[in-house]
């Protein structure tokens, strides 16, 4: 697809990392699938990867964590 950032990239399948935060909790989220754009690098996300994504983070927040590095999972 053609980057709405730039407008001038195509987007590749690859991963990134994401780093969400919330009320003094820290998640960074390594190798999360998405569509990156080749020339800005900007990183898209479908719907199931955001979703998973958020419920992941949801649940560190809750057990109390404060900064954590994990790997992403697929949902089961």
């Amino acid at each position: 697809m053609k980057c709405v950032i730039c407008r001038y990239g195509e987007t590749r399948p690859g991963t990134a990392s994401i780093t969400l935060e919330r009320d003094g909790t820290t998640i960074i989220m390594r190798n999360v699938p998405g569509e990156i754009c080749q020339t800005c690098g900007e990183v898209y996300h479908g719907s199931e990867i955001t979703a998973n994504l958020l419920q992941q983070a949801e649940k560190a927040y809750r057990d109390g964590i404060e900064v954590e590095i994990r790997n992403y999972r697929k949902a089961a």
